[in-house]
């Protein structure tokens, strides 16, 4: 088995879920904004303002790209990592889970300003645009399409899992 993947929209819930698929089958659970925030001592949003998006992009690319390498692990990667086509490319050999969710209830989730700096004033209307520009490359990434809407994280966990290649 090759690395399991989530992806989608921040506040999709990919970390919690992440967590819970990483202990289901023994495996290490990278969320890229913590080892990226572990490896140089910054929030997300003090490498944004410092180096703008272009280097904190980079800095996600080369992080998922070297984690991508592994098969003992679950990968919460980040939101906008699907913008990346070199990205794209790697994901073809994991097996990729898209949380997909209504951009009204990831609003509801998330807190703008704490270290999202994507979100502005109206979170609804940001994740609305971002769902516009990514859910085609979501959808062509992916292995299979989980409904984060109403579903549990323990729901979702046992789903993936269930639908895993390598599921008995």
């Amino acid at each position: 088995m090759t690395a399991i993947v989530l992806v989608g929209l921040m506040g999709s819930g990919k970390s919690t879920v992440g967590r819970l698929v990483a202990e289901a089958t023994g495996r290490e659970l990278v969320d890229v904004d913590v080892a990226i925030t572990a490896r140089t001592g910054k929030t997300v949003r003090q490498l944004w303002e410092e180096g703008g998006e272009a280097a904190y992009r980079s800095l996600e690319r080369d992080e998922v790209l070297a984690t991508l390498g592994r098969s003992d692990v679950v990968l919460a990667a980040p939101g906008g990592v699907i913008l990346d086509p070199t990205v794209r490319d790697a994901l073809g050999d994991a097996f990729v889970a898209w949380l997909r969710a209504r951009p009204a209830t990831l609003a509801a989730r998330v807190r703008p300003g704490d270290h999202r700096p994507l979100l502005g004033e109206n979170p609804e209307d940001d994740f609305a645009r971002m769902d516009t520009e990514r859910a085609d490359l979501y959808a062509a990434v992916a292995d299979i399409t989980l409904d984060a809407e109403g579903n549990s994280p323990d729901a979702l966990a046992a789903e993936l899992v269930e639908r895993l290649p390598d599921a008995p």
